[in-house]
């Protein structure tokens, strides 16, 4: 039966991006449209018409290169398939232009010629995808996660067909030799778990995709679900298929609309192709999936309080025992997994377990998917094998800091991950290394900081989105949480003693004892790796009143050098949204401190060339020519 559909697949597929005319693949995930992907495929469309070209444009996903977007793909007989980035309207009528209608590619605006198959750079270094190990993001960018047989073309449902065909035991066994860890965060091993709810006594049983993504700086699942669902629903039906279950939810953050409207496209086909509904494939097997929309709560992303929402309940996490795995959606036997975990699934399947094991590490195998965001030159997602090493994601895939900027540290693992300094860049990421080192792999989100980021504040910017996302169940949680916040506060003002750094440490571990979920467990850690490996900033704010990395505002001012305004431009001036700015003798611009509300205007207005306005302590020593800064100018 499925060898039926996939050879009507592949022949409307031919018919489409294989027919041998230009094809044009365009990233309409969020990052594309956010970037203005859909005026781009406008403006092909418009060129294409006016020149009376016969061209197929084909919307796809992301490629994880959200630093280049709007991303395009030109395929043209005789050619490799190129990749551009930045593509606007004025460029989209250039390539048509000059390459589509002549032989030009336009090497200015290209990015990299790839190979047909796999995607790999050939005449350009493409950045990122050298050290890459794409196993979960081979299809984004190359599929239309809008159509099903773009996804069964490129070996789609061949994991579902094959796991038919298997006996339920010998799929949750191939799982667990694969050694798939779960990449929710905890990463429990997905085999053991299956087994668990497999043997679980209690009828309905129930699988959950818990697609909840709520980290800042996170969009793992988002990008995932919008660019290849069809895989993460293909992992649900075989996990169905292994542990007895015939009902499955998708749990969805209900502020990923593009996700939830592609995931109920995605549902719909699966069905009209027999994958879902009433005897899949012919096998007797029975497999629906439900989608929900979010609470909008971060708390909702806990496996125990995500199945109270789906039950209309508030979401807040239990106690335990008894396991989700024992009694969890309404009391009955629920195995629950991550968008990245499910899409693992088809590939082990289709590919078999010594192959994904044989990626990564001995106790952490296959590849992980992770966010790149904060300070780095190639912002987007970024798959690799477990065990590379940080600097090697950060430097050799990111691109590094930009701006020539001192690299400071890199917060991974999520609001509640950790820290981790210079020094560790060199440590591998695998659950065990991260974890040892006082951050967590979490769920995928990496944002770097560089020498401008304080850590300070960077831990109780952390600490305030987990306070105020507590569900408030647990009283450590609640209250330990607050007066932690209360304190980091009072550091980046300049109060405290070193005697409240030795306070957060205590309270912290509290904290992480004390508390019922891993949110609580976990949401000391950016405090606690942050006074482990920054002490000396939070010493210099208590001690020295100064923040070291100019970024809290009370222990900062801005100053005009006389020396270096020395045209008077008043773009300064002008910039400022509470007129803080007046010119002094010789039109030399003045801040007056008592008005300023350090709000970066006036930094960003003056010219790189003059460079005449400075962030400083107010402790430095300013030109004896003005008055120093914390006094009111003109008196």
């Amino acid at each position: 039966v499925f060898q039926d559909i996939r050879r009507q697949s592949l022949s409307r597929w031919q018919t489409g991006i294989k027919s041998g005319k230009p094809c044009i693949l365009i990233g309409t995930a969020t990052c594309g449209r956010a970037a203005g992907a859909l005026e781009t495929e406008k403006a092909f469309q418009e060129e294409l018409a006016r020149q009376n070209i016969d061209a197929v444009i084909h919307r796809v996903g992301c490629m994880g290169h959200c630093y280049a977007e709007p991303m395009v793909i030109i395929k043209k007989a005789g050619w490799p398939s190129i990749c551009y980035g930045s593509v606007g309207g004025g460029v989209a009528t250039a390539l048509v232009k000059s390459f589509l209608m002549g032989d030009d590619p336009c090497f200015e605006f290209m990015l990299g010629a790839l190979e047909e198959n796999d995607l790999v750079p050939t005449v350009f270094e493409l950045p990122r995808f050298k050290g890459e190990k794409r196993v979960l993001l081979e299809r984004a960018g190359r599929i239309n996660p809008e159509d099903i047989d773009d996804y069964i073309a490129l070996d789609g449902y061949c994991g579902l067909a094959k796991a038919l065909g298997m006996q339920p035991e010998e799929i949750v066994d191939q799982v667990k030799r694969s050694g798939l860890r779960g990449r929710g965060g905890a990463g429990f091993p997905t085999g053991r778990k299956w087994e668990l709810g497999r043997n679980a006594s209690g009828s309905p049983k129930y699988v959950v995709c818990n697609a909840d993504e709520g980290d800042p700086g996170a969009f793992m699942d988002r990008t995932l679900l919008e660019s290849d669902p069809h895989a993460t629903i293909e992992g649900m039906i075989i996990a169905g298929f292994a542990v007895g279950s015939s009902t499955g939810y998708i749990y969805v953050r209900a502020e990923y609309p593009l996700a939830v409207e592609r995931l109920k496209v995605a549902v719909k086909q699966a069905h009209e192709k027999g994958f879902l509904g009433k005897n899949i494939l012919g096998s007797g097997f029975d497999f629906v999936i439900e989608i929900t929309r979010g609470a909008g709560a971060f708390v909702c992303g806990e496996s125990s309080a995500l199945m109270y929402s789906i039950e209309g309940k508030r979401g807040m996490p239990r106690v335990r025992p008894p396991h989700s795995i024992e009694a969890g959606l309404w009391g009955c036997p629920t195995v629950l997994n991550n968008v990245k975990t499910f899409a693992a699934v088809p590939w082990i399947i289709n590919r078999g377990p010594d192959w994904y094991g044989g990626i990564g590490t001995e106790k952490s195998k296959g590849t992980a998917v992770f966010a790149l965001a904060g300070k780095t030159v190639n912002m987007g997602l970024v798959e690799v094998p477990m065990g590379t090493t940080l600097r090697e994601l950060i430097y050799d895939m990111g691109g590094g800091v930009p701006q020539k900027k001192q690299f400071k540290a890199v917060q991974i693992g999520g609001p509640s991950g950790g820290c981790l300094p210079k020094k560790l860049l060199d440590i591998p990421i695998d659950f065990d290394s991260l974890g040892e080192a006082g951050a967590m792999m979490g769920s995928g989100g990496m944002i770097v900081l560089d020498e401008d980021n304080c850590m300070v504040e960077t831990a109780r910017f952390f600490l305030d989105f987990i306070q105020r996302e507590s569900c408030g169940k647990c009283t450590l949680c609640r209250l330990g949480t607050k007066q932690m916040l209360d304190v980091l506060e009072g550091f980046t003002r300049g109060s405290g003693t070193r005697e409240d750094i030795d306070f957060l440490v205590e309270l912290g571990e509290d904290i992480k004892a004390g508390s019922l979920c891993n949110l609580g467990k976990t949401a000391p850690n950016p405090v606690l790796t942050t006074i482990k490996y920054f002490r000396t900033e939070y010493e210099a704010h208590i001690l020295e009143k100064r923040c070291p990395s100019l970024m809290c505002k009370d222990l900062t001012t801005y100053y005009i050098v006389p020396e270096k305004c020395e045209r008077a431009c008043d773009a300064c001036v002008g910039s400022c949204p509470v007129e803080a700015i007046f010119s002094g003798k010789n039109r030399i611009k003045i801040v007056d401190q008592e008005k300023c509300v350090k709000c970066n205007s006036c930094l960003d207005a003056c010219p790189p060339n003059y460079n005449a306005v400075i962030k400083i302590s107010p402790l430095s020593e300013v030109p004896e020519s003005e008055p120093p800064p914390n006094k009111k100018a003109g008196t």
